[in-house]
């Protein structure tokens, strides 16, 4: 589900760079500094569930990856970030108690093997 949600915004952040027209009802906003699209509908065209998406976001698991200069050479750390603690993190970097460039977050569902 999300892959198709991301490839939709990716697709319709696109148009919107190329100023070609937009074909759906989504459009793209500017707020705060960076652009968004609101999306009222899954790909099935159903109301998002508040419970169900709240649910679904506790699961989530972040790996962030940064780079960072050690010894003159360059590492990668990567970082499993529970989803309540994303924000903690990266405000971290923001008030420099974490130093490094984020170059990836991608996220997963740790499996539960019980």
């Amino acid at each position: 589900m999300s892959e198709e949600i991301n490839e939709k915004v990716i697709n319709m952040f696109k148009r919107h760079i190329n100023d070609l027209p937009q074909e759906t009802e989504e459009k793209i906003k500017f707020f705060a500094g960076f652009n968004y699209v609101k999306l009222k509908r899954d790909s099935n065209g159903k109301k998002f569930v508040k419970s169900n998406l709240t649910s679904y976001a506790k699961k989530c698991h972040y790996i962030v990856s940064v780079m960072r200069e050690v010894d003159g050479e360059t590492c990668l750390y990567n970082y499993d970030i529970k989803s309540a603690d994303l924000l903690k993190f990266l405000k971290a970097f923001d008030n420099d108690t974490l130093k490094g460039t984020i170059i990836e977050i991608e996220k997963y569902i740790p499996e539960d093997l019980a």
